[in-house]
């Protein structure tokens, strides 16, 4: 099984941010990762951006040039 979640550290943290940001991953200099959920945010739409910045980790999206056509294959 090849799961990247299984492996890697993740941390989240709960940051204020501009509710137009839901999220941001990060992938740090030890190959873990940050995911900074904005506190401004509904329950509900935390869980999306959370499991959005899961989805990014899974299809190892940090090791790609393109951030915008890798949203929109999202």
């Amino acid at each position: 099984m090849n799961n990247p979640l299984l492996t890697e550290t993740i941390g989240v943290y709960f940051i204020n941010m501009d509710t137009a940001v839901s999220e941001q991953v990060v992938q740090n200099e030890d190959d873990s990762f940050s995911i900074f959920l904005n506190s401004r945010l509904s329950w509900e739409r935390q869980m999306k951006a959370y499991q959005h910045a899961l989805q990014h980790i899974m299809r190892d999206d940090f090791s790609k040039r393109c951030a915008d056509d890798i949203e929109k294959a999202m």
